[in-house]
């Protein structure tokens, strides 16, 4: 499968093994079949699992036959009471995608503005270690005029690449995030103003 976008990386070489997915007794059950209906997934909740880089004891995982997305800590379970091993479940855990990949989007954010200086400052914002922290803050203190802009921009990538993650993960078909991709509204285009 190609990656038709290069801003999202190709996620099928990582994918999670999937944990006891048990789809129902007609082994003749076609494979289609068993793909979700996009409409019918909460793609925002997808793209802040892929983005959560908090490590700790919690893992996102999705429901392979309903698209559900369920919140797992080895204290509480999926249900918030009642502890559980992730052995147990017939989910698929979402891993978060690197922080490289949020940190371009931040970088090309910084690189598409049209006021030059805005776009220099956010850019020395990225160097070195602290570069998220320093970003926001230039962003939020310097640029609130920005910020709108940027929530715009970073989630429309967010979804993109939860959707290719969905495909990737052979839980909807490539088709269908296709069009989600041509069905979304542009976004911040190559040049971004601050005015």
């Amino acid at each position: 499968m190609q990656n038709r976008n290069h801003d999202l990386p190709h996620f099928a070489a990582c994918r999670a093994p999937r944990l006891h997915i048990g789809l129902g007794g007609d082994p003749l059950e076609s494979y289609a079949d068993r793909m979700l209906d996009l409409d019918a997934i909460d793609v925002e909740e997808i793209a802040t699992a892929l983005a959560d880089q908090t490590d700790y004891e919690h893992r996102w995982l999705i429901d392979p036959r309903t698209g559900e997305v369920a919140f797992w800590t080895s204290d509480t379970g999926i249900d918030g009471e009642n502890p559980v091993d992730l052995d147990e479940l017939d989910l698929i855990p979402i891993d978060p995608l690197p922080s490289y990949v949020w940190y371009q989007d931040m970088v090309d954010f910084a690189d598409g503005m049209s006021d030059r200086a805005a776009g220099e400052r956010l850019s020395r914002s990225l160097q070195g270690k602290g570069a998220f922290r320093r970003f926001k803050n230039e962003l939020y203190q310097r640029h609130p005029d920005l910020v709108a802009v940027w929530h715009a921009f970073r989630d429309a990538r967010a979804r993109a690449r939860a959707v290719q993650w969905l495909a990737d993960e052979g839980l909807i078909e490539e088709d269908a995030a296709q069009g989600f991709t041509r069905d979304q509204p542009p976004g911040p285009g190559p040049t971004l103003t601050t005015s």
